[in-house]
């Protein structure tokens, strides 16, 4: 999720399900393209290039997606929301072979993006349209227990519903991984983290070790913006991250261990009867 533009109509756009408007226009920086969804930048994709993950909390994805099994060796991966299949792009092309399922709910967004964004012929990459939960049930049953990587990053709007946030939901997560697959989700909060110190929590009630990557001042709770959350039942191959995170464009924090400890401390674990939607930004921070 990015910042917002000012309205744009001369671009491809679909009408989605949920009453949105979803565009694919030129990137004001950086080259390539972006979706939009109601003038909210949601993804960027630069068909030349996919390895270039230009929004922050992307990158960060990445740099855990390049410390999985081998280098160059591939995966199976399912990815729950769709945007603009940045991160499918990016496993394609830095791990050719691998094989993966994405679920989306918006039928439209998917055709906006397969039209105007094509995938590459080679990538073995399957779109299932469908509420993200209700997909993972639908999954082959050969994928339990043999996922390396999950990746949730839905928002309906600018929030991630209710019925992804849950210990309930993790489980089922859980049950696709591999012993040493990962699960990374995006949460968006604002000052204090409340939401994501819960999720935090949640995941770390499921899968026994957590990391967390940042801009060092969101994880302070200073500013609203992207945490990525990283997951594993066993333990995550975070001992490069810390330096990658500091030398990359937009340096990042690492928070491991006690750190992640300490940030989820008195917590409460959401469940399926507790669960809300993550925090809406305030719309004063799409117009800086």
């Amino acid at each position: 999720m990015g910042r917002s533009r000012a309205k744009d109509t001369e671009h491809p756009a679909a009408r989605l399900g949920s009453g949105g408007i979803a565009r694919v226009i030129p990137a004001e920086f950086g080259g390539g393209h972006e979706l939009l969804i109601d003038d909210t930048p949601q993804s960027h994709v630069d068909l030349a290039d996919p390895t270039h993950l230009h929004f922050e909390y992307v990158a960060r994805m990445g740099a855990v997606i390049d410390q999985l099994r081998s280098p160059g060796e591939p995966i199976s991966a399912v990815h729950l929301g769709a945007g603009a299949l940045t991160i499918p792009r990016y496993i394609a092309a830095t791990r050719p072979g691998s094989r993966q399922q994405v679920i989306e709910l918006e039928a439209p967004l998917v055709e906006l993006v397969r039209a105007h964004l094509p995938l590459p012929r080679d990538a073995a990459i399957r779109i299932r349209i469908g509420d993200a939960r209700d997909g993972v049930r639908r999954l082959p049953p050969a994928l339990s227990g043999n996922v390396d990587l999950v990746v949730a990053d839905v928002y309906s709007g600018a929030q991630t519903p209710a019925h992804l946030t849950s210990v309930e939901f993790y489980r089922e997560l859980s049950a696709l991984l591999a012993p040493e697959g990962v699960l990374l989700v995006n949460v968006a909060d604002g000052p204090g983290l409340a939401f994501a110190r819960r999720q935090v929590a949640t995941i770390a009630a499921v899968l026994a070790d957590v990391a967390i990557l940042a801009d060092a001042q969101i994880l302070k709770g200073r500013r609203f913006g992207n945490l990525v959350l990283a997951a594993s039942k066993t333990q995550l191959p975070a001992d490069a991250l810390p330096r990658i995170l500091a030398a990359g464009p937009h340096p990042a924090k690492l928070a491991h261990g006690a750190e992640v400890t300490a940030f989820a401390k008195d917590a409460v674990i959401v469940t399926d009867a507790t669960a809300v939607p993550s925090p809406r930004p305030d719309a004063g921070l799409f117009l800086r």
